[in-house]
C-alpha cells in the first residue's frame, strides 16, 4: 500500500476534516543508468568545480541564484527556512470557484485525500456540496518545503486535490505568431468547415482512457524482458510494510460548525484572504521588537540621585 505524503486536515470555514495525502498518479518511465561499454561499469556524476576540475565535497556545495551573467548571490539554508511557509499539514480552502471557470492548463498534478477512520462524514458532506454547486475549493496547500495553489474537487467517491500552476508559470499564446481573424482571412470556404465537421463527427466517441497504452513503453519492457531472459538474468521485488492506519476519534457538531461559518462571514475571497495573511506577517516583526524594546525599558536600571 502506498504511503501518505502526509497526513493532517482538510479546513474550509470552522470545519476540519482530518485526511491522508496520497499520490494520484503513478510514474512508468523507464530510468537506465549510464555504464562504460569497456567494463560495462557504472558511469558517476561527480561535483567538480568548473574551473580547476577537481571534485567538490557536499559539505562545501551551497546554494546561489545567478541573478546576472556571472554573477551570484549565496542564499544560506535559514534563508529558505525563513522564506518557507509554517503549515505543513493543513489543506486550507479559500474560497469557491464554478469548475468551469479553471483554464485546463493551471492544473498541473493530482493527488487523492483519504479520510481517516471516523472523518467520513465531513468527507462526505464536502464531496457532495462540491458536486451539487459545480464548484470547487481554491485552496493552499504545502507539500514537503513549498507551498502550492490547488483545487479540491469530487471525483466519483473521492476528493481529489490537483496542483495549480501560478499565473506567471503560464505562456501567454498572443506571444507566439498565431493565424488570428476569421477562416475566410486565411481561404477556408464554408464547404470546407462544413466537411471537416462532419470528419469529426465521424470519428466521435466516448471517452475513454483504458483504450490507449504506451505502446513504446511496452516494447520496450517486452526487448528487457528478452535480454533479461537471455542472459540468465532474475529480478527480485521486496514488499513494504504496510504503514499503521491513522484514527480520528473526535465526533463534530458539524450543524453548529457551519452555522457558525456562515455567521461570521469565514467565506473570503482569495485576495483578501492572501492580503489578510500579509498583513499579519509584517505585524508580526513589529509586535516582537516593540516587546523587546519594552523589555529593555523595563530591565534599565534608575539612577541614583545625586
Amino acid at each position: 500500500m502506498a504511503r501518505p505524503i502526509w497526513t493532517g486536515t482538510l479546513s474550509f470555514g470552522l470545519l476540519n476534516v482530518p485526511v491522508s495525502l496520497m499520490t494520484g498518479e503513478r510514474r512508468t518511465d523507464l530510468h537506465f543508468r549510464m555504464l562504460d561499454s569497456r567494463d560495462r561499469k557504472p558511469v558517476r556524476y561527480e561535483r567538480v568545480n568548473a574551473e580547476t576540475g577537481e571534485e567538490v565535497p557536499w559539505k562545501e556545495v551551497v546554494k546561489a541564484f545567478e541573478y546576472d551573467k556571472g554573477s551570484y548571490v549565496v542564499l544560506e539554508e535559514a534563508d529558505i527556512k525563513a522564506a518557507a511557509p509554517e503549515s505543513h499539514e493543513t489543506v486550507e480552502v479559500e474560497t469557491f470557484v464554478d469548475a468551469a471557470a479553471i483554464d485546463p492548463r493551471y492544473y498541473e498534478k493530482p493527488y487523492v485525500l483519504v479520510p481517516a477512520k471516523k472523518a467520513e462524514k465531513g468527507y462526505v458532506l464536502l464531496r457532495e456540496t462540491l458536486r451539487g454547486s459545480n464548484r470547487v475549493g481554491i485552496a493552499r496547500v504545502v507539500i514537503r518545503t513549498r507551498e502550492y495553489l490547488a483545487a479540491v474537487m469530487p471525483q466519483g467517491d473521492a476528493l481529489v486535490l490537483m496542483l495549480l500552476r501560478y499565473p506567471q508559470e503560464l505562456v501567454d499564446p498572443a506571444d507566439y505568431p498565431l493565424p488570428a481573424g476569421k477562416p475566410s482571412d486565411y481561404r477556408v470556404t464554408a464547404k470546407e468547415l462544413q466537411m471537416a465537421q462532419q470528419l469529426i463527427d465521424s470519428m466521435s466517441g466516448d471517452w475513454d482512457p483504458e483504450a490507449y497504452k504506451d505502446e513504446f513503453r511496452e516494447r520496450l519492457q517486452a526487448i528487457i524482458r528478452k535480454r533479461i531472459k537471455s542472459k540468465g538474468g532474475t529480478a527480485r521485488i521486496e514488499d513494504e510494510a504496510e504503514p499503521p492506519e491513522e484514527t480520528a476519534t473526535n465526533v463534530v457538531d458539524f450543524m453548529s460548525l457551519l452555522q457558525q461559518s456562515l455567521e461570521a462571514k469565514t467565506r473570503t475571497p482569495a485576495k483578501k484572504a492572501t492580503t489578510e495573511r500579509a498583513a499579519k506577517a509584517k505585524k508580526a516583526p513589529a509586535r516582537k521588537a516593540a516587546a523587546k524594546g519594552a523589555a529593555k525599558k523595563k530591565a534599565a536600571p534608575r539612577r541614583k540621585a545625586g
